[in-house]
């Protein structure tokens, strides 16, 4: 079968699509024939270099959607033809919570699913409605459970607060614009460029801000009378998290789950502790997030923005893509 692999860490360069074995499924596991795969910067992250132990040669890829192929003994609560999409989060327990500490992600320390076949135990498989293409479901898991995580549970974002979206192009932002509109927030949404903030705003945002052109912190009060967003979604790091700390209400919630434009960002600590502000972080959500918003999915009140499907062979040029800041919402790579 073909993966898309890299024997060492580095650029877009290093990634080839290889021949490699198919593999077979052991006791509670099941074998997906993969659909579609999306990429996330957790992509990037890895192929670059991250203070990981990983599998090499290395495959990427979190999120994938496709239909059972194999299953191993025990693995009965699934069916030969399903439609699966996988749940990235590795060495969960049954309840299907997120396990304590530290965790492994399929893509990360173990290899992911841009390739052909992929094994994983049955429990990270959940049936993919009827409607729902391959395409749409890969591009959930990481960025709406995430997202999910950050607005529903951690940050307990509340009809009629506002909402301010870092990023709010990206995969997690365009997310979060909806689930804040589902929730009955007014959303400020923050990005780059003309273009990008008309699509934010038709996917829902209320207001726009040209993080290019505009002090985020200064057009958010404007909009808001001096008050600030109740709920600061933050992923960007250190190029928007003093505008961040500075947009946040008093007593606000600044939720994040990354920093693409870096690991380390000043704090500003008088914002902190004078504005009384609350700080959570997130990484991914449980499966009983995923289901939920697949069921969102499945009665048209959440849609995966999908910027383009490149086929496999081209995840290289989706990596480029990616690192450029060229994609609006999702990429995925049809199999």
């Amino acid at each position: 079968m073909r993966a898309v692999r890299f024997h060492r860490h580095g650029g877009p360069e290093v990634l080839e699509v290889e021949e490699v074995p198919e593999p077979q499924p052991g006791p509670g596991e099941a074998r997906v024939a993969v659909s579609a795969v999306a990429l996330n910067h957790l992509d990037l992250w890895v192929r670059r270099g991250l203070p990981l132990r990983i599998e090499m040669p290395h495959v990427g890829g979190s999120d994938f959607a496709g239909v059972v192929d194999a299953l191993g003994p025990g693995a009965s609560d699934l069916a030969l033809g399903a439609r699966v999409v996988g749940w990235p989060v590795l060495g969960a327990g049954p309840d299907g919570a997120l396990p304590p500490g530290r965790f492994a992600i399929l893509g990360e320390e173990r290899n992911g699913a841009c390739c052909e076949r992929l094994v994983l135990p049955a429990a990270n498989l959940l049936a993919l409605p009827d409607g729902v293409s391959f395409e749409a479901a890969a591009a959930l898991p990481v960025v709406f459970t995430t997202a999910w995580t950050m607005l529903v549970e951690r940050g307990r974002l509340a009809r009629g607060e506002t909402l301010l979206v870092q990023g709010a192009s990206s995969g997690v932002g365009t997310a979060a614009i909806q689930l804040g509109k589902l929730l009955g927030a007014r959303v400020i949404a923050a990005t780059r460029g003309p273009e990008k903030g008309e699509r934010a705003r038709a996917l829902g945002a209320d207001e726009v801000i040209d993080s290019a052109r505009e002090r985020i912190h200064l057009r958010v009060q404007q909009l808001t009378g001096r008050a600030g967003a109740d709920v600061v979604f933050e992923h960007v790091g250190p190029a928007t998290w003093d505008e961040s700390l500075r947009s946040a209400a008093y007593g606000g919630r600044i939720v994040t789950c990354g920093g693409t434009t870096g690991p380390v960002a000043p704090t500003n600590l008088p914002f902190l502790f004078g504005k009384r502000l609350e700080l959570h972080g997130v990484t991914l959500g449980s499966r009983d997030a995923l289901a939920q918003v697949l069921a969102l999915v499945a009665g048209g009140k959440l849609r995966p923005v999908i910027d383009r499907v490149l086929p496999l062979a081209d995840c290289r040029r989706g990596h480029e893509l990616l690192e450029a800041g060229a994609v609006f919402g999702k990429l995925v790579l049809s199999v």
